[in-house]
This record gives C-alpha cells, structure tokens and sequence, in this order.
C-alpha cells in the first residue's frame, strides 16, 4: 500500500517502462545493501528471492576466496568487489556509498548475505520511513519472542543492548541486529569507521548522538543451520562487549 509521502508511478512512465521491457516496482527507490563474505553457497538463493520485491541490489563481495561474486553476477544484481577482506563495516560503507550514488535512491537497507533476513520484514520497516515518522528504523529480535534465537545469542545480545549507554538512550532492545533501514539524509550522514562487527555498535553510537528520528520494530530472522554455521560466536559476542567497553570509556 502506498503513502501520501510515496506517490504513484505516472501511467504514461509506466507505460514506456512496460514498452522498453522494464519491470516497475513499489520499491523502486529502495536499495538493499548485502555484505558478503565466502557466501557462495547461499548467495544466489538469497539474492534473487529479494529481488522479487527489490529491485535494486547492491552485493559488497568482501574479499571472498570462494565463487560469491560470480553467483552474484548471475543474479542480475549489481555488484562491487573488495581486493581483500575488510570486515563488515567497511563493507556496508561501500555499499552505502554505491547506493547513495545511483540515481532515484531514496531508502537503503543493510541485508545479511546469509538468508537470516526477510524481505517481509524490510517492506514494513521502509513504509513507516515513508511516513516520516522515523529516519531510521531498526529490526529487533527481541520485542517479540518467537523463540528462535539461540539461547547463548540471545544473552549476549540482550546484555550488549543493557550494557551499551548509547543503546540505552535509545531505548533499543536489540543493538546489533543487522536488518537496518535508512532514509536518504540518515544514510548520507553516516560513517562506519569500524570495519569489523563492531561497526554495529557504532551505528547506534552515531544515532544516538545525532538528531535523527529513530523506531525499533520486530523482525523475524530465520537461523537455518547453514546460518548457525556461520553465525556470531559467543568469543565475538564477548569482542563486542569489551569493545562497547572500550569505546564508552574514551567518549
């Protein structure tokens, strides 16, 4: 459904969209961000069951010494390259910055590579930025229990939340949940400096000094094994917490 602050594409546009053999989307002016990582086994699937519904898609292919980038170019989705692995941060700062760049792009969402996220939940979390009711909106694991978090992830997570002033001067249930979405102003002011895992806690640091609006909403990722796999170690988890520590420290 559309919103007074999103109006309809012109028929006469569209039309001449459908006459050149292009494809016209709500989401037209939405850009979902992927970082990636040696994601080659998983990363077509995820790449194309979001392009259902978003179009635009940039893959950050961090590095890889496995075949991820060239299953992302047989998605059709645009794709940038690291030389070598950066981390994380580093590169959702480049895709944010390639997002910024492409014209038409209003909304950017950070989407993991792994298939934990749901484009469902994006959907909900881009139409109340349409409202302007919020700049930035942030998934979260934890308003509603759906018990799908791993036990030990989700001590860790809720205690990062608890431990972090920044997060709870947002009143944020979940500080490192990496489904995010942006509008255009937050996404220009944004500079992710930390290039590992740590880049989350230095998201909400930024908004939380800023004046952005921010909402947190639930959102249902999915853990399948091959996610479980890969996910945050409780070591990681514990990394985050010492570098929360470190960094309230210097402020």
């Amino acid at each position: 459904m559309q919103s007074d602050a999103h109006p309809p594409i012109n028929p006469a546009a569209q039309a001449r969209l459908a006459d050149a053999g292009a494809t016209v989307s709500d989401y037209d002016d939405v850009w979902l961000v992927i970082p990636a990582y040696n994601e080659g086994q998983v990363i077509a699937e995820v790449v194309e069951a979001a392009r259902k519904t978003f179009p635009n898609i940039v893959v950050v292919d961090d590095g890889s010494s496995d075949d991820t980038g060239q299953h992302v170019e047989d998605t059709g989705a645009h794709l940038v390259r690291h030389p070598v692995n950066l981390g994380q941060g580093a590169a959702l700062q480049t895709g944010l910055r390639y997002a910024l760049a492409q014209p038409g792009a209003e909304y950017f969402a950070t989407f993991d590579a792994d298939g934990q996220h749901q484009t469902k939940d994006v959907e909900v979390m881009v139409q109340l930025l349409r409202t302007g009711q919020a700049d930035v909106v942030l998934g979260s694991r934890f308003i509603e229990q759906n018990g799908q978090v791993p036990w030990i992830k989700r001590v860790v997570l809720r205690t990062a939340a608890a431990v972090s002033p920044t997060a709870r001067k947002l009143k944020l249930t979940d500080a490192h949940n990496g489904l995010r979405v942006l509008n255009r102003e937050a996404a220009g002011r944004l500079r992710i400096t930390m290039n590992g895992m740590a880049h989350a806690s230095e998201i909400v640091s930024f908004l939380a000094g800023s004046d952005l609006k921010v909402a947190e909403v639930p959102v249902d990722v999915l853990y399948t094994e091959y996610s479980r796999a890969k996910g945050q170690s409780l070591i990681n988890g514990v990394n985050i917490l010492f570098d929360i520590s470190l960094r309230e420290r210097g402020r």
